[in-house]
């Protein structure tokens, strides 16, 4: 009698069209994700009091993320602290992290959100590693050409 009552719902199921999935890739969707998922990020490190928060726009530079987000901490517990808020805003907002790395040692912690790539660092880290030179090379020698240009 079981297999009547499962051959029934497997024919039922199998009479039933299937809708299409509507996908989309418009820039304009996206570029509004990408938004209110910047939104959220900020509100996490302003929460748990990030220091110098910067934000650079990778679109054109790099097809792994629209958005880096660069922020400090205070000690490796305040980084793991902030890290960790960002995820839970995430998670809160709907966006489950791709990734995070650097959790045990704390020292840098990298939460990849998909368009938006948040790294968290302690002040002698992220000034040895220069992430802001290393993503913004081509703007400042144009920043500065445009600076003599009108000086």
């Amino acid at each position: 009698m079981a297999g009547r009552i499962y051959s029934i719902r497997a024919s039922r199921a199998a009479d039933t069209p299937k809708r299409p999935r509507l996908l989309t890739t418009s820039r304009h969707i996206k570029a509004d994700t990408t938004a209110a998922l910047r939104k959220t990020v900020i509100a996490a490190l302003e929460d748990l009091k990030a220091k110098d928060i910067r934000e650079i726009d990778v679109r054109g530079k790099t097809s792994i993320a629209d958005l880096l987000v660069i922020a400090s901490g205070t000690s490796a517990r305040h980084v793991k602290s902030i890290a960790d808020e960002v995820v839970k805003f995430a998670k809160q907002a709907g966006v489950m992290p791709l990734g995070v790395e650097g959790e045990r040692e704390a020292e840098w912690v990298l939460v990849d959100l998909g368009d938006v790539i948040v790294h968290v660092m302690l002040p002698r880290i992220r000034e040895f590693y220069g992430l802001e030179r290393l993503w913004t090379v081509g703007d400042r020698d144009a920043e500065g050409e445009a600076a003599l240009a009108t000086g």
